[in-house]
């Protein structure tokens, strides 16, 4: 099969879709790799180390003219004429609250397989869980500096000190980014409270972080007691499919501490806050109602090494599972790949997504994949 690998065109996206040592294992397996001149400068690995690892390098236009494209982020509107139709993208899609863009992506006959949705046999998440890692163990690394005066924040230190209580860090959802963020932030020496939609997921993030936490659930009143108590938030909510919901309306924020910080990991699909909105790493921050917001879209970009080795280790048996039995096979015979199947040949296949778009939605269904 052909599998084509971009260069990411989003701002301030350095990772790529496949490392040279996940290409190596599929030019291996008698696939044609065909690689973007540049598309691993942002790790490191350069033209000739996708070369020694079998894949051909090509411009950036051709690239996309393959049946399976593995990129990271989501198509980019200068992306769109590259799409070929019947051809697989396969990446983060983050077509939730996005109807634009899903019905431009549409528009050009593809079939879009989700990182962000595939699921594994347990029901996890196995390709957006390494990413949620790394952005929940950065969010803390963040909002320490953001709570510095330099950067705009109130002063506090996060760890405290001698004579000065740690900083009061708020956590929305126990999801493995918001367990990693509350994780390193205990050991950092932060007071840590959690919150979260289910009462099993509360339970089970008191028996991980033990007694030093404090674990809640996530009702409006609790979310306003502690955000209002809290020098950092930390938005790590998710849902599949859907926008993120707005726990933190404007009137809140407005009165929460004047410089304290709201890191929304959760901006992909909207924002934990009514007054996020996506920021760049060229231009991270921003204050509304005398509160520091970090709302990156591609928080793990920071770390593009990590992450492209994380990402690429994730999804490379799914690339052999799809190259090797040929897309429509895979998807019928993996019932995880089938779960993040939004659009098939240009077809809404998606509920949640086809609703926002406008469009109908048809599932998908075995006959499509005879």
């Amino acid at each position: 099969m052909r599998i084509g690998i971009p260069r990411e065109s989003k701002e301030g996206e350095r990772r790529v879709g496949l490392d040279p040592k996940a290409v190596a294992v599929l030019a291996g397996d008698g696939h044609d790799l065909r690689v973007a001149s540049g598309a691993g400068h942002g790790i490191g690995a350069t033209d000739e180390a996708y070369r020694a690892a079998g894949a051909r390098i090509v411009d950036a236009a051709e690239a996309w003219r393959a049946q399976l494209v593995v990129k990271v982020k989501e198509i980019q509107q200068d992306e769109w004429p590259g799409l070929e139709p019947d051809s697989t993208i396969f990446c983060f899609h983050h077509l939730a609250g996005e109807p634009g863009r899903a019905r431009g992506v549409a528009d050009r006959g593809v079939t879009a397989i989700a990182f962000e949705m595939v699921r594994d046999d347990a029901g996890g998440f196995p390709l957006l869980a390494p990413m949620s890692v790394i952005a929940g163990r950065l969010a803390i690394q963040v909002g320490a500096q953001l709570l510095t005066l330099p950067a705009g924040g109130n002063g506090t230190l996060l760890a405290g000190c001698p004579g000065a209580e740690p900083a009061r860090v708020l956590v929305l959802g126990g999801g493995h980014a918001g367990s990693q963020a509350a994780r390193l932030a205990l050991a950092m020496g932060a007071a840590v409270t959690v919150l979260t939609r289910s009462a099993h997921t509360r339970d089970a993030l008191a028996r991980l972080l033990g007694e030093a936490v404090v674990a809640g659930l996530a009702t409006p009143e609790a979310i306003e007691r502690h955000a209002l108590a809290a020098d950092l938030v930390v938005g790590a909510v998710f849902i599949p499919g859907a926008p993120t919901p707005k726990l933190l309306p404007r009137a809140l924020v407005s009165r929460m501490k004047p410089g304290s910080v709201i890191v929304d990991v959760s901006i992909d699909a909207g924002g934990v806050a009514e007054t996020s909105r996506p920021t760049t790493h060229a231009n991270p921050t921003f204050v509304e109602e005398g509160v520091v917001h970090y709302c990156v879209a591609n928080m793990p970009s920071a770390v593009a090494r990590a992450g492209s080795a994380a990402l690429s280790s994730a999804a490379l048996p799914l690339v052999r599972t799809l190259a090797g039995q040929g897309i429509a096979q895979a998807i019928r015979g993996d019932p995880g790949l089938r779960a993040g199947v939004l659009l098939w040949r240009g077809r809404f296949t998606h509920e949640g997504i086809a609703a926002e778009s406008g469009r109908p939605c048809l599932p998908l269904a075995d006959g499509d994949l005879a």
